[in-house]
């Protein structure tokens, strides 16, 4: 089956380059490294995670599909009809549902924690998503739709929503009465308390307007979380919510509030524990980012990082099912240690330099193994050694994180 996501990931990368060569035409500034950095790591731990998640998601929809209730011929264009506007219903459902309870949010939330917004945020998933999206639209399934055709349908509606994550386009008139857009997608990433629970459609709008989840843009939007994450950390952005909500249970001092605090919304303040603050309002002027300072060679060394890992990540993806599995399992756990080292440099970690110089290590080491000592076993061992060189460069006190 086509990956149509690995197959865009070329021109993901084009558009992004458009969008912060358009920026800067403008005098605005849109993107920064470090941000943009763990928008990347997310997105490709998410496809990581895919390599390993996605049939088994597919076979249980294969499964319930072998029960269905009608068939139709490929060639027939309802099951189609029916995906499209069946997954974008149960899309905005779940969406819905993802601001509203908190073992959805806690998947979710990675998505909106960027304090930017840029095409580059569009990547920022969470490995958890599939799974806790699934449910809501394999009924499908029983309606007859094909494996081939839900698959199509569920990759494109996600393709869709790369365009509409950015600041540089306003909006579009008629357009944006039946179709979501990046205006009233701003609304949706936005903190300022107006704007908090609104616009969750995919693709189609008219389930917002339907439904009264509308809101139009009619003030800047500031993005980010209520509750600043404060983290560069990959894994920490991804998984920080369920680990909140796990503490909340724990200390919640009846025994029904330990199971409901999953199932209420992020703001739920239980009952004994000190009760959560109001979103504030906010402007931009007024909301300071996470952004801790970085010296221009470790950016230089991040940038050459980034384009190394991205290439590599890529050709993992999309040539998955040709590689031994052992190969696809080995670069996997280098990208997500990859990722985690892109975090600690960032944020200056006391083991960061350690971590880097094992993960260089590893490719050097990983690169020979699968080509059996031949002669092209020196380019990742080159590699793994020119970027310790380079890191090295970079050096500078690192300081103690915080307990």
């Amino acid at each position: 089956m086509t990956n149509y996501i690995a197959l865009a990931v070329p021109f993901f990368f084009i558009l992004i380059g458009i969008e912060l060569w358009f920026a800067r035409r403008k005098g605005q500034r849109v993107y920064r490294l470090t941000d943009t950095l763990i928008d990347l790591s997310s997105g490709t731990l998410m496809q990581v995670m895919q390599i390993f998640a996605a049939a088994g998601l597919l076979a249980v929809y294969a499964a319930l599909y072998q029960h269905r209730f009608v068939s139709f011929e490929l060639s027939n264009p309802v099951p189609w009809l029916l995906a499209f506007f069946g997954y974008d219903l149960s899309y905005y459902v779940w969406h819905r549902l993802s601001h509203r309870v908190n073992l959805l949010w806690a998947s979710h939330v990675t998505h909106h924690s960027s304090e930017e917004y840029n095409l580059s945020v569009a990547l920022r998933q969470s490995v958890t998503s599939s799974f806790t999206s699934l449910p809501f639209s394999i009924w499908l399934a029983l309606c007859g739709v094909p494996v081939v055709v839900y698959a199509t349908i569920a990759s494109f509606s996600l393709l869709y929503q790369f365009w509409i994550h950015t600041d540089l386009i306003g909006k579009l008139g008629w357009f944006e009465k039946l179709f979501n857009t990046p205006s009233q997608h701003r609304v949706h990433h936005a903190i300022n308390p107006r704007y908090l629970d609104k616009n969750y459609a995919a693709t189609l709008c008219i389930w917002d307007r339907m439904f009264g989840s509308f809101e139009e843009e009619t003030e800047e939007p500031v993005y980010g979380l209520v509750k600043p994450l404060g983290s560069f950390q990959p894994l920490w952005v991804q998984f920080h919510r369920y680990w909140e909500v796990l503490v909340l249970s724990v200390r919640a001092p009846a025994l029904v509030d330990k199971v409901k605090v999953w199932f209420k919304g992020p703001e739920w303040s239980v009952p004994g524990l000190p009760p959560l603050p109001h979103a504030p309002e906010v402007t931009r002027a007024t909301r300071a980012k996470y952004d801790p300072q970085t010296t221009a060679p470790l950016r230089r060394y991040l940038f050459l990082q980034l384009a190394v890992t991205m290439t590599g990540a890529f050709f993992l993806i999309l040539l998955q099912n040709k590689l031994p599995m052992d190969i696809v399992i080995g670069g996997s756990v280098l990208v997500v240690m990859t990722t985690v080292s892109w975090g600690a440099l960032i944020e200056r970690r006391s083991w960061a330099m350690g971590f880097e110089l094992v993960r260089l290590a590893l490719l050097a080491g990983g690169g020979l193994w699968m080509v059996h000592g031949t002669v092209f076993a020196l380019f990742p061992l080159v590699l793994a050694i020119g970027m310790g060189a380079l890191l090295m460069t970079t050096r500078e006190p690192m300081v103690t994180e915080a307990v």
